[in-house]
């Protein structure tokens, strides 16, 4: 592994995860000299429950403690017409709220983002965990209707742990979090 610069952090924003990352796997999928599965690796992530997922991370993310990012293909279920599986070995992910676009810096809707509470047990008595994710789909406009549809090949999923801070991903670390508290 190549030797990293002192405070490197991938901290991507939701339009740099759609309109680069996401559109580029879509895009160049058998892309020899990309490297972009050394952040970001494919992975069915409803084989694995939540906890095992930050092993799975790609290479140059290991050691993140706050949040993990994973491509994840379409399932053969949805293929078919179904809906997705989202139980794992332990539990379930649930879908919160209503997707919500994600917009361009230019206001421009460029991707779809649906949130999921990850719940220990069987639906619907689980209980639920501080797991959570959100799934990313990138939408491809149609430039003989300008009808916009959603790209369903392929999303980008951003998992982590609810850290109960008032900021959403606290960039520090948990350990200098806990000493700055005391």
């Amino acid at each position: 592994m190549e030797e990293l610069v002192t405070g490197f952090r991938f901290f991507p924003t939701e339009e740099e995860l759609i309109s680069f990352y996401l559109h580029h796997k879509l895009e160049v999928e058998d892309d020899k000299t990309s490297n972009i599965h050394r952040v970001i690796p494919i992975l069915d992530i409803y084989r694995l429950d939540p906890w095992q997922l930050p092993s799975h991370c790609g290479e140059l993310c290991h050691g993140d403690m706050e949040q993990w990012f994973f491509f994840m293909p379409r399932q053969e279920r949805e293929v078919l017409g179904g809906r997705p599986g989202r139980t794992t070995a332990s539990g379930y992910w649930k879908a919160t709220g209503s997707p919500s676009h994600v917009y361009s810096s230019e206001n421009k809707v460029i991707g779809v983002k649906k949130s999921m509470v990850f719940y220990k047990g069987k639906a619907p008595t689980g209980r639920k965990t501080k797991w959570k994710m959100n799934e990313y789909r990138a939408i491809k406009e149609d430039l003989t209707t300008s009808m916009p549809t959603l790209r369903h090949e392929m999303c980008l999923c951003r998992v982590y742990v609810v850290s109960g801070s008032s900021r959403a991903f606290d960039r520090r670390p948990t350990s200098v979090a806990a000493v700055e508290m005391s």
